[in-house]
This record gives C-alpha cells, sequence and structure tokens, in this order.
C-alpha cells in the first residue's frame, strides 16, 4: 500500500503541477507555473502526502481530520505565495493585503488545477465558481476582499465562458486592474 501510494502522490501531484504550469503560460507567467508547489516534494509535505493519501480530495483534509491539523500544510503556506493564507499578518495594520498580481494569477490556475485533477471527466467549467462559492464564508478574514472579488469575478467568467475563453492575459489584467489595484 506504501508503494501504491508514493506512486500514486507523486504523479497526483506532478500532473497538477503541469497543468498549472499551461494555465499560467496562457497567462503569460510561465517561472510562476514552473516553480509552483516544488515544495510538495519535500518530505514535510510528501511524506504526509503519502500517508494520508486518497486520491479523490488533498491528504492535508485527511490529515487535519486524523490529528487536527496538518504539518504539510503549515510548511506549505509558508512557503507558496499563491495562497492567500501565506499573505495573513494578523499584527500588522492590512492584516490582509491584496495578493500581487503574479500571485493572484497563479492562484487561479491552482484552484481550476484542483477541480481538474480531482474532479476527473467529470469537472466542468462551472464546478470551480461552486467550490469556491461553498468555501467562501471559510475564507472570511483570511483573503483580501478585493482579492476575493477578483477571484470571484474570473471564476464566474469560467463558468460563463470556459477556460479557454476567459485565460487571456488581456482578460486577467483587465480583472485585477478593475478589482485589486488601487
Amino acid at each position: 500500500m506504501l508503494i501504491k501510494n508514493v506512486v500514486e502522490h507523486f504523479k497526483l501531484i506532478t500532473k497538477h503541477r503541469w497543468v498549472v504550469f499551461k494555465l499560467c503560460c496562457k497567462l503569460g507567467q510561465p517561472w510562476r507555473g514552473l516553480l509552483h508547489d516544488l515544495s510538495k516534494y519535500s518530505w514535510t509535505e510528501f511524506g504526509e502526502g503519502i500517508t494520508y493519501y486518497v486520491g479523490t480530495h488533498s491528504p492535508i483534509t485527511e490529515a487535519k481530520k486524523a490529528k487536527g491539523y496538518s504539518k504539510a500544510w503549515l510548511h506549505h503556506k509558508g512557503r507558496n505565495k499563491h495562497h492567500a493564507e501565506y499573505w495573513i499578518d494578523v499584527s500588522a495594520p492590512n492584516p490582509t493585503p491584496i495578493i500581487p498580481y503574479q500571485y493572484a494569477v497563479e492562484m487561479i490556475c491552482d484552484k481550476l488545477a484542483a477541480g481538474m485533477i480531482y474532479q476527473g471527466k467529470n469537472w466542468t467549467k462551472e464546478y470551480q465558481l461552486s467550490y469556491w462559492e461553498n468555501e467562501r464564508e471559510k475564507q472570511r478574514n483570511r483573503i483580501n476582499p478585493k482579492t476575493e472579488a477578483f477571484i470571484t469575478a474570473v471564476l464566474t467568467k469560467v463558468a460563463e465562458d470556459g477556460i479557454d475563453k476567459t485565460l487571456t492575459k488581456k482578460n486577467i489584467r483587465k480583472f485585477y486592474e478593475k478589482y485589486c489595484e488601487i
């Protein structure tokens, strides 16, 4: 079972990174896609990933159920700027700043790729917006409202028009300027 989990988890995170890379390339951010989630190959993250691997959702969820926390998640969010949690500083004057453009773009690609990988053939263009809307209340106070509006707008457009029409450099830049730039 352990060997199977090692192989399957490695394939899963590598496939996820590949999809993020392709989406980031569409948006003019190949470097972000190339560097995306490299920390998942560290032993802290990979070890927990194989221990709690299920294949249908993140092992982090299973670790949190079993232990009440995930060492992999604590490691991951502190090293990857495309996660809103990276930007939280409760003692700062602005505890949740607007996420800079390149990381906000990577965040969109990450969310879409995660849905595509975990849902497989069942993924639809509406899936990620639905997932985001269900998770939104949990995001309160963990993401800047402008960044939240940006993500919602992009995922709404993906649900309406699909990835190919929505994910263009011009479209994403316009959304970011509309919702995030001061």
